[in-house]
């Protein structure tokens, strides 16, 4: 097939001489011809075999040839932003709200810099606050632990006497040997009769031994103990009311302090005194006890001590009058809270409860709402005989809390469970010691605790 191509050049060379053309050239045109067509359809039935792009698809050959009008408008964004990204990395670009490029100032850096830094200082400022508040609630929390230790101690020292020599001693002495029955129920009863606890107060505490061993609750002394604690808590939560409610936003706030000669009545004056004056507040003592001077002089030497002011009046002065003028000055120059004293006489004078009730009454007519708190102060070695105190000033003036002084000089210390289970007069205050801070809020289960320890017997 391929002879006539390879004499070709001899064919043509032969034409041109003899003017004719020779069979091996026409063969070879033949030839060429033939091969010319198969190429051709060749090439058709390869483009055929290889159809259409598919939709959204487009060859090397077509992109090539494709014109750049021919972009869709997202195709064009989608080509912009990535050219601006790509300049924003290499530095001194910036992607602008419609997805060019922008060239950025130096000042433009240097103020996102100094952005990244006041970011980069509000968290550090952040976690340091963090951390802080942190610390401050571990002080805190070591501060209160410190506060409830000491007072802890300072109630244990002043039951000493009571678990010793009171009433708990009494009981602790009864189990030795002895089985947990009826019989020990009724030596239990009479040692609570003896101890001033009061017929209320006894019948209380017996009534929950009795209940726990008719459930066989009582199996030896631990339990026994476990149970009078128990129903000392209840009897005494019943009447807790926190402190004493004195806020500075009274303007001032107004405290009437009452209380026999000797309950220590003074004495728990300049301890409060000392501490509001701790915290802060600015104090005036009204001498209203005018009938006794030894008390005015008294309370002038606790006001000295505790940096406090005192409001005098003239001897044998209305203690009525003394209070109205302390309370006067109290509100026009700025203090927060008046202390009252009042007269001390025995508490079966009617003189002094009638008194006591005008006092009332003209502190309220000199500033609304008050007094905001009556505090009765009791002195725990009179046993039942503060229980009577109590409950003649309760009738009298309508007592909103009780002051329990002198605890760390009696074995009555029980007392406090007859004034809860029979008056059910709040007990705020409790007095263990002479220094200042023995002046403590009171807390029933720290009260209980103590009361019932028997490490300390």
């Amino acid at each position: 097939m391929f002879g006539p191509l390879l004499s070709l050049p001899n064919s043509f060379i032969l034409a041109q001489v003899t003017g004719e053309p020779s069979a091996d050239l026409t063969g070879a045109l033949v030839v060429i011809g033939f091969l010319a067509v198969m190429a051709i359809a060749a090439y058709a039935l390869t483009r055929k075999s290889r159809g259409p792009a598919p939709k959204g698809v487009s060859r090397i050959e077509d992109r090539a040839t494709e014109a750049p009008e021919q972009l869709s408008d997202k195709q064009q964004d989608a080509r912009r932003a990535a050219k601006a990204l790509r300049l924003a990395a290499k530095g001194g670009y910036k992607v602008g709200a419609d997805g060019k490029a922008e060239r950025v100032d130096a000042v433009d850096l240097e103020a996102q810099q100094a952005a990244a830094e006041k970011a980069a200082a509000a968290d550090e400022a952040v976690r340091s606050a963090a951390q802080e508040a942190a610390l401050e609630t571990l002080r805190e929390a070591a501060q209160i632990g410190a506060q409830d230790a000491e007072a802890r101690e300072k109630v244990r020292g002043g039951l000493s006497r009571t678990r010793k020599e009171g009433f708990v001693a009494r009981i602790g002495k009864l189990f030795a040997g002895k089985q947990i029955d009826e019989d020990l129920l009724d030596q239990i009863e009479e040692v609570l009769y003896r101890a001033d606890l009061g017929v209320n107060a006894t019948e209380a505490l017996l009534g929950a031994l009795k209940k726990a061993l008719s459930k066989q609750e009582l199996t030896d002394e631990s339990m026994v103990w476990r149970t009078l604690q128990g129903q000392s808590l209840a009897m005494l939560a019943k009447v807790s009311s926190g402190e004493l409610t004195l806020p500075a936003s009274h303007n001032p706030a107004v405290l009437m302090v009452v209380g026999v000669n000797g309950s220590g009545k003074t004495t728990t004056i300049g301890k409060l005194a000392h501490r509001y004056a701790g915290e802060n507040r600015k104090i005036l003592i009204a001498a209203g006890d005018t009938f006794r001077a030894a008390a005015v002089d008294q309370l002038e030497v606790w006001c000295e001590r505790a940096g406090v002011d005192i409001f005098r009046g003239k001897p044998q002065q209305d203690p009525a009058s003394v209070c109205f003028g302390a309370i006067e000055k109290g509100k026009a120059e700025g203090y927060d809270l008046v202390i009252c004293d009042t007269a001390g006489r025995l508490h079966t004078n009617a003189n002094l409860m009638a008194e006591l009730q005008k006092v009332k009454r003209v502190i309220a007519k000199a500033h609304g709402g008050a007094p905001h708190e009556v505090l009765l102060v009791l002195d725990a070695t009179m046993g039942q005989n503060a229980v009577a105190q109590a409950r003649q000033f309760g009738e009298s003036i309508d007592v909103t809390s009780i002051a329990l002084t002198k605890l760390d000089g009696t074995a009555k210390g029980g007392v406090i469970l007859a004034i809860a289970e029979t008056l059910g007069i709040p007990v705020k205050l409790i007095g263990v010691g002479e220094q200042m801070s023995d002046l403590r809020d009171f807390d029933p289960k720290i009260f209980v605790e103590m009361l019932f320890e028997r490490d300390a017997a």
